[in-house]
Formats: C-alpha cells, sequence, structure tokens
C-alpha cells in the first residue's frame, strides 16, 4: 500500500551558489560525510550535491512532514548498490519515522542535467494485518 510519494526538482546553480557562500557550514548541516566524498570526487560536485538535495525533499514531502518533524536532512543519504541504484540509508528521526509508520520499501529515482536535478521517492506501508490487499 502506498504511503506517500514525493518529488523535487532542484537548480544545480543554486545549490553551487549556496555551497559557494556558506561552504562546509551548509555540507555538513545537509550531506553525510559520505555523501560529501562522493560529490566531492565529480568535476561539476553542484549537479550531485542539487540530485541529492531533491532526494532528500523528495523523501520529506512523501512522509508528509516536512523539516521539523524531527527529521533532520543528514538523516536521509543517498547510497548506491554494487550496481549503482540509487537507494535510502535513514538513520535518527529519519528512520525512527520510518519504523513507527511501518514503512516497509522506499523506491527512489534521480536525475539531472546541467542545469537541473530531480528526484522521485515512494514509499510503501506494510498492508493491515487483517489480510487486506491492495488490488488498485
Amino acid at each position: 500500500m502506498i504511503y506517500g510519494i514525493g518529488i523535487d526538482l532542484v537548480e544545480n546553480d543554486r545549490i553551487g551558489k549556496i555551497i559557494r557562500k556558506w561552504g562546509l557550514k551548509f555540507l555538513n548541516r545537509v550531506f553525510t560525510g559520505a555523501e560529501i566524498e562522493y560529490c566531492g570526487r565529480h568535476a561539476q560536485a553542484s549537479l550531485h550535491y542539487g540530485a541529492r538535495f531533491a532526494v532528500k525533499e523528495s523523501f520529506l514531502k512523501a512522509i508528509g512532514t516536512g523539516l521539523g518533524a524531527g527529521v533532520k536532512l543528514a538523516e536521509i543519504e543517498v547510497v548506491n548498490d554494487p550496481g549503482g541504484k540509487p537507494g535510502l540509508r535513514l538513520s535518527g528521526g529519519a528512520r525512527a519515522f520510518v519504523e513507527q509508520a511501518s514503512i516497509h520499501k522506499i523506491h527512489l529515482s534521480i536525475t539531472h542535467t546541467k542545469n537541473y536535478a530531480s528526484a522521485m521517492v515512494v514509499l510503501e506501508k506494510r498492508l493491515p494485518e487483517d489480510g487486506l490487499t491492495d488490488k488498485g
């Protein structure tokens, strides 16, 4: 059963300007160390930061709370499996929210161009124990 869907579009130049202005203060507040390392390895790091920022915003929209419900952006980490497929690793308030809401699967899609980055997150909740199924 779908719990929530979130989508976001980011202007990569805007993220680049924020990084130039605030530097590590911004990066450490929003991204994990692994994300900073990953993005920093790329010539156009702002494209990758933009994509990850879009993921974090999409996740917040999918859970329906936005910031302030005990979820911090750095608790939402984009990771890639060995084949390159993106996924999320959650910690702190983000992980607690997902567990409490009985969300058992997170679907993630990311894309970017030179100018924009976009992401979509779909959260699946466990079906009720009474045996009902989602026959959509």
